[in-house]
């Protein structure tokens, strides 16, 4: 009797339970505006790639681009790109990977543990695609919406076992020798820090031009940090143009070197916002990001000699699409977590090269697949 009334409070528990998940309440939404995507022209694969460009959506799995397709009813402009594959994003030591970890597989071609940035599993330093690229003569660029203590800039410019050594990090900022940097965080660089340092200064008399406007970093040259914000920029529909405005200015200062360039762009706040559990947050932030890729889309098809890749370093939040209007632009979600997952992401390819990236494999394989193009 009694393992009769246990089995029975077990099978009426589970049942609760399950009822509850049913009637979670969807999180609706629909974007204030659509956008026309980029109509572009695909440059020959054959060409010469003189340019690499690398995208990062932070968070970005397939399930977020399905949402941002259907709320501008059916089109992106990652659309466009001909060659697609998957990425497995799992790290060294665990199976669900963090950005440090998962960037710096695309930006140094090497598995490392969870929480490293531009380090190996066993803490020694990596170099990372830019650094390639400088030591072959190239212009170097990174522009983010986040503040430049985050774990994916950092997994391009600086070298650290543990993310959150962050006053470390924005140290490491002063002898990276990336030419362009934009984004947020001036915070980082001055009050926040406990040592005393002012890393602008530093920054300075290192050479670099520090704008912490928009005026000022469209008005300077190379090497340039343009810090926007004192801690990551503003939401999307708060800061409008500015991040697209950011990266335009970075193609154009690097456009200018004889050599060719590498920029690494992210989309960092779609993370964020896809952390808070925030679909329509989160989704501005992707939008943005997709109409970013529009624009160097267009940048691309008319310079010719430019390989586009746009991926993620892993995806956030365990979202599932379970209702919505692909004619109303309307998407109904429901999040299962506030973590990352370990479901394989999406890479994207278009330009010169883009006929190579195809497939499954690891996130490791498409880092080592970018730098090959790097020559």
């Amino acid at each position: 009797m009694k393992r009769h009334i246990i089995i029975t409070a077990l099978a009426s528990a589970m049942v609760f339970s399950c009822k509850q998940a049913e009637e979670k309440p969807l999180q609706y939404y629909q974007t204030p505006f659509t956008y026309d995507i980029a109509k572009v022209e695909m440059p020959p694969v054959t060409n010469e790639v003189k340019n690499v460009i690398i995208m990062i959506g932070d968070g970005m799995g397939l399930e977020q681009v399905s949402c941002a397709w259907v709320l501008n009813h059916g089109k992106l402009n990652l659309d466009s790109f001909p060659s697609i594959g998957l990425s497995r994003t799992y790290c060294t030591n665990q199976l669900i990977t963090d950005s440090g970890a998962g960037g710096t597989a695309i930006s140094s071609g090497i598995k490392t543990g969870y929480s490293h940035v531009g380090t190996a599993a066993d803490s020694t330093d990596v170099p990372s695609v830019l650094a390639k690229a400088r030591e072959l003569g190239k212009k170097t660029g990174i522009a983010v919406t986040c503040h430049f203590a985050d774990a994916t800039p950092c997994d391009f410019a600086c070298h650290n076992e543990y993310r959150y050594n962050q006053e470390d990090l924005i140290a490491d900022y002063v002898e990276c020798g990336v030419d362009y940097l934009s984004g947020g965080g001036l915070d980082w660089f001055t009050t926040k820090r406990t040592d005393g340092r002012d890393i602008t200064k530093e920054m300075a008399a290192a050479g670099y031009t520090v704008a912490i406007t928009e005026d000022e970093l469209m008005q300077a040259g190379l090497p340039v940090i343009g810090i926007l914000a004192p801690d990551n920029l503003p939401v999307a529909t708060e800061r409008g143009d500015l991040y697209r405005h950011t990266v335009m200015r970075g193609l154009d200062l690097l456009s200018q070197g004889e050599n060719g360039f590498v920029m690494m762009l992210e989309g960092s706040c779609i993370d964020d916002w896809l952390h808070g559990n925030d679909i329509g947050k989160a989704m501005e932030e992707l939008l943005d990001f997709d109409r970013t890729i529009g624009d160097v889309l267009q940048w691309a098809a008319k310079d010719g000699h430019t390989l586009v890749v746009v991926t993620a370093d892993h995806a956030t939040g365990c979202l599932t699409l379970q209702d919505g209007n692909l004619e109303d632009g309307r998407i109904g979600v429901n999040f299962a977590s506030e973590s990352h997952n370990g479901i394989a992401v999406p890479v994207y390819a278009w330009g010169p090269g883009s006929d190579k990236f195809y497939g499954i494999r690891e996130n490791d394989e498409w880092g080592r697949l970018i730098a090959s193009f790097v020559k």
